[in-house]
């Protein structure tokens, strides 16, 4: 943890003015989101743990404030010429929101393989949707390219002490709904949301602690802020943070008013999201189910402070999200694969089924096979998947059929 100057650095570009311009510039047309205490999750972690809910935004994302309070700085010219963005995710949906409203005219510029929903979701804004490019850097060229035929207005999505600021707003809105906030975590990508957040907090309350977080496989504000050197980024579920390089006036807020940068893995990304849906029946992405992962996992260096954590959107794709809950039911236990070996007679399935409904279990599937030679041929092979209330219950379910004559072993694994 880095000793922390008291003001941001003048080339940063960036004041606790600029953020509350800006707060009082896009209030009347964005959500003033709650900041809510976490219950169930305070109540698991031992903790005083408080959400502020950007995934409750127009677009489900804080992405739409930075966009906000650049296209109201444009001039007439600007406006009436259009903007340009490059985004697969929240800033594209943003900058399509605010700007339909405004009426000008909006292209988005998007690598070949971004989601079908994500594309739909950005033109369902009114923008024009561009896809060019493998990845980012060839949809990048492509941005240029038209900037210079068009003149179109670039909006970056990080890169700008305008977006910065009108990021920062929600910091503002934090504070005035929990003042007595110890310590803060904000996901970070590109850096243009912690340091809007950490000018307005420490602008507020100077003995405020901001601690940024990312993904262990997107660590580049983590590597800029203890100084170790570029590494390549992985794939993540944190798409929303999945930055290489952060801007250098955000990493430089970074280095001067945020406390500490961390990571956290794969596995405890995954589990974050989880726990949120499940505790508090909120959908969030990877990118701040990251800082949940952190919390949890370091539960005791915060008991008895304030905590806040900037949800900062809930834009995870169907598919992805169904396939975590099931991992989570798997982990909890309340999946789970029985197998037995029986005689292959009649019954044997009915009486399985009875015990396990008795119970109190539900049966998922069954799969009940003669063919394979793992059994002798006077026996089958019968797979029951059963969904139950935690793992002390599948091994009481267990023990029940084992005392009913079955031999049966239950595993996770399916």
């Amino acid at each position: 943890m880095k000793p922390l100057s008291k003001k941001v650095p003048e080339n940063a570009g960036l004041t606790f003015e600029d953020v509350k311009k800006a707060h009082e510039a896009i209030k009347d047309a964005t959500i003033r989101t709650p900041t809510v205490k976490a219950a169930r999750l305070s109540a698991h972690l031992g903790i005083d743990l408080y959400l502020k809910l950007e995934n409750l935004q127009h677009t489900n994302a804080f992405k739409g404030r930075g966009a906000l309070n650049k296209l109201l700085s444009l001039n007439e010219e600007q406006r009436k010429k259009g903007v340009i963005a490059l985004s697969r995710g929240n800033h594209a949906q943003g900058v399509a929101y605010h700007a339909q409203r405004l009426n000008i005219p909006t292209i988005i510029v998007m690598p070949e393989g971004t989601p079908f929903n994500k594309i739909k979701r950005t033109e369902d804004f009114g923008a024009k949707v561009v896809i060019h490019g493998a990845d980012l850097v060839d949809s990048a060229e492509e941005v240029q390219r038209l900037i210079k035929e068009h003149g179109y207005t670039y909006i970056h999505p990080f890169d700008d002490p305008l977006i910065a600021a009108g990021q920062g707003t929600l910091g503002i809105e934090m504070l005035e709904d929990v003042p007595d906030l110890d310590v803060v975590f904000v996901p970070v990508g590109g850096g243009g949301l912690i340091s809007g957040v950490a000018t307005a907090l420490k602008g507020m309350k100077p003995d405020i602690e901001v601690i940024g977080v990312q993904a262990e496989n997107f660590p580049g504000m983590v590597n800029e802020f203890h100084d170790r050197p570029f590494v390549p980024g992985e794939p993540t579920i944190a798409e929303g943070i999945a930055v290489e390089k952060p801007a250098a006036s955000n990493v430089e807020t970074v280095k001067a008013l945020v406390s500490d940068m961390v990571t956290a893995s794969e596995n405890e990304i995954e589990e974050g999201i989880f726990d949120v849906l499940s505790d508090e029946k909120l959908v969030i992405e990877g990118a701040p189910a990251a800082g949940y992962a952190y919390i949890k996992k370091n539960a005791d260096k915060y008991k008895g402070k304030k905590i806040g954590l900037v949800v900062c959107g809930g834009n995870i794709d169907s598919r992805l999200l169904s396939t975590i809950i099931l991992r989570g039911l798997v982990r909890d236990g309340r999946i789970t694969r029985l197998t037995f070996e029986i005689d292959d007679t009649p019954g044997q399935l009915s009486d399985i089924s009875r015990i396990i409904g008795e119970s109190g279990a539900n049966v998922v599937e069954v799969i009940h096979q003669r063919m394979m030679q793992s059994v002798s041929l006077k026996r089958a092979e019968l797979e029951v998947v059963i969904e139950a209330r935690d793992k002390q219950h599948v091994q009481d379910i267990v023990q029940t059929l084992e005392d009913a004559g079955f031999s049966v072993k239950a595993s996770s694994d399916v």
